[in-house]
């Protein structure tokens, strides 16, 4: 009887484990079925390389590079925020602060993180995007600025939550033996610390742009939503998610259109796959560099 238990333990543990994989499967399977029949009438080249997507026109075109290069500037512009800024809070809070301040500031970073992306939206819209255009004299404050700026600060509480824990799992050992050899505090956080730490912050890198790039509402409300190809930072704009947001209530079911809002999301999934491999090379060099695993 005994045994029996144990089977079936092991059988439902099993496919609580597979049942990830199994979910991601169907959801590029469904990607790819919703997708493909838009490339037997619009070349891939022209969909990825096209500069003007108006779907909606009696000649319909669907040229993605505008919405690409979209996201890719929203989401480059939200790194520049929030990675000095949350591993510099990661570095804060676990090397410097005291026990006290550390206790304050990590549960509020993580309620940051719980706030819903809708309430930095309605922020962006009401109060960012009309201080950014007056401070910087633009036409309009909802560009791509604004939306880098709201998901950078997004972005913040993962990057910072996630080094924070990458530091803590660093050994007291390192640090007391570069103390040790005359290396001072700062030599020993940047080139002792860091370094040891480097993949989790790697990984809360990563993380954080994925965030960036995935997000939805935020841009919707405060890019701009102009699907064309972007002279600079302050141009309004429309990223590939909010382009689905806004577009799939409209499009008829199997359509060209509808096809090509699929192949956004496709495009859109491919781009984070490769970050997440991007994030595993780094990940392993880090940990065959320092000799943890192979």
């Amino acid at each position: 009887m005994q045994r029996l238990r144990e089977k079936i333990y092991r059988w439902i543990f099993t496919i609580l484990a597979f049942a990830s994989l199994i979910f991601l499967v169907g959801i590029i399977l469904f990607l790819f079925k919703e997708s493909l029949p838009l490339f037997r009438y619009v070349p891939v080249g022209d969909f990825l390389l096209g500069t003007a997507w108006y779907p909606t026109h009696e000649e319909a075109e669907f040229g993605i590079l505008p919405l690409i290069v979209a996201s890719l500037w929203v989401t480059l512009g939200a790194l520049v925020i929030c990675v000095p800024l949350g591993v510099g809070s990661a570095l804060y809070i676990h090397e410097l602060a005291s026990a006290r301040q550390r206790a304050f500031l990590k549960p509020l970073i993580e309620i940051l993180a719980s706030i819903p992306s809708v309430v930095y939206g309605f922020f962006g819209m009401v109060i960012a995007a009309p201080f950014l255009q007056q401070l910087l004299k633009l036409p309009t404050g909802l560009c791509a600025f604004t939306a880098s700026v709201m998901l950078g600060i997004m972005a913040v509480p993962t990057v910072t939550s996630i080094a924070e824990d990458a530091l803590s799992c660093v050994p007291n050992s390192f640090r007391e033996a570069s103390l040790a050899v005359g290396a001072n505090r700062w030599q020993t956080l940047t080139q002792v610390v860091l370094p040891a730490a480097g993949s989790g912050i790697s990984t809360a890198i990563i993380l954080g742009m994925s965030r960036a790039i995935g997000e939805t509402m935020t841009v919707l409300m405060v890019a701009g939503g102009a699907a064309v190809m972007p002279r600079s930072f302050f141009d309004p704009v429309r990223p590939m998610t909010s382009t689905i947001a806004a577009e799939m209530g409209e499009a008829a079911v199997g359509s060209l259109h509808y096809n090509a809002l699929f192949s956004i999301g496709l495009i859109l999934f491919l781009i984070t796959l490769i970050f997440n491999i991007l994030a595993e090379i780094i990940s392993r060099r880090f940990r065959l560099k320092l000799g943890l695993g192979r």
